[in-house]
């Protein structure tokens, strides 16, 4: 089913004003991690009440996606992040669209390529909300990307994206708190930098877990701030308890909980020493090849199987932004 650009503008048309999605945003909602402005008490007070949208069974998301599922393809998102050196806020959006997207509306399995489609989908209009310079579709499924996928049909998953989310694109993050909660752990801003950039690793490392989903984006700010500021000696005694006293709103027993969550990834990521082996009990490798695995090889190599022909290039011949019927599917090509 063939669908025009005009059915689709008409469709995913909204009652909202134009100045609302394409005028200035507001500045308590800005990408900037460094804004600051004279009434900063007030304007994150603002953003913690504006949190009662939050969805407080987001974690619902992982019994229609299972939880490895999810982690896999929020893996890929970071890993293009980091080839394309996105910003961090960018790789946080993409995920956000997609547990919202999955939270409101379910994909038909069929081999993953759905999945990986919506990642490429969410991880583009990510890119488009905050990067100066966006790459094209096809230069984003990198890193690995299980299938491959025609620009058209990536444009059209956006549409979809877009009507689901209802067009809210720019939404509360956790980076819009950690300023204001690192200056007041470290009033003299001393050591701030390296806590606001620590947070933003411990909060990428940890968007993978599905466990988070439970927390809001401040309470999330606030257990990165405390376990960023605990790998200083300085600051080791700082407990969620400190929290109560940085701003209202805050529920100190959600924030609590979030970051002892956080202490044990965070310790259970960090590099073990490897065991010591002494020189006369090493085992030294083999170093040829069996005649057996060396045929299978040659046989494998001769008939173009390799790691690449795990790829595919997808096009969707039926496409029902409505429903997402992927029922006729044809692979173009191998790669």
């Amino acid at each position: 089913m063939s669908i025009s650009y005009s059915d689709c503008l008409s469709d995913l048309l909204c009652g909202e004003d134009s100045n609302s999605i394409f005028g200035e945003v507001s500045k308590e909602c800005s990408s900037d991690l460094d804004s600051q402005s004279p009434d900063i008490e007030e304007s994150i007070a603002s953003l913690i009440e504006d949190e009662r949208d939050f969805v407080e069974d987001f974690h619902s998301t992982t019994q229609y996606l299972d939880p490895s599922t999810r982690a896999e393809y929020v893996a890929w998102i970071i890993k293009v992040q980091k080839y394309h050196a996105f910003q961090p806020l960018t790789a946080y959006l993409s995920v956000n669209y997609f547990d919202r997207f999955l939270h409101s509306h379910r994909l038909p399995k069929m081999n993953g390529w759905p999945l990986q489609l919506l990642s490429v989908a969410c991880l583009s209009l990510a890119a488009k909300m905050e990067e100066l310079l966006v790459p094209p579709l096809l230069n984003l499924q990198v890193e690995g990307a299980k299938f491959i996928f025609e620009p058209r049909n990536i444009q059209r998953m956006e549409l979809l994206v877009l009507r689901v989310l209802d067009w809210r694109l720019r939404t509360i993050s956790p980076f819009n708190y950690l300023n204001f909660f690192a200056n007041k752990i470290d009033a003299a801003g001393t050591h701030t930098a390296f806590i606001t950039s620590r947070a933003i690793e411990i909060i990428l490392s940890n968007i993978q877990e599905a466990s988070f989903l439970d927390y809001r984006p401040s309470c999330i700010a606030a257990a990165t701030i405390l376990c960023a500021a605990n790998d200083l000696p300085n600051f080791s005694f700082i407990t969620a308890q400190h929290a109560d006293s940085w701003c209202g709103g805050l529920r100190i027993d959600k924030i609590d909980g979030c970051y002892r969550l956080m202490r044990q990834i965070v310790m259970n990521n960090r590099p073990r020493k490897p065991p010591k082996v002494l020189s006369h009990l090493r085992v030294m490798p083999r170093t040829s090849m069996s005649r057996q695995g060396l045929m299978g090889f040659v046989q494998m190599k001769g008939l173009g199987i390799g790691p690449s022909s795990n790829k595919r290039l997808i096009q969707i011949n039926e496409y029902d932004p409505q429903v997402l019927d992927f029922r006729q599917v044809s692979l173009l090509t191998s790669i």
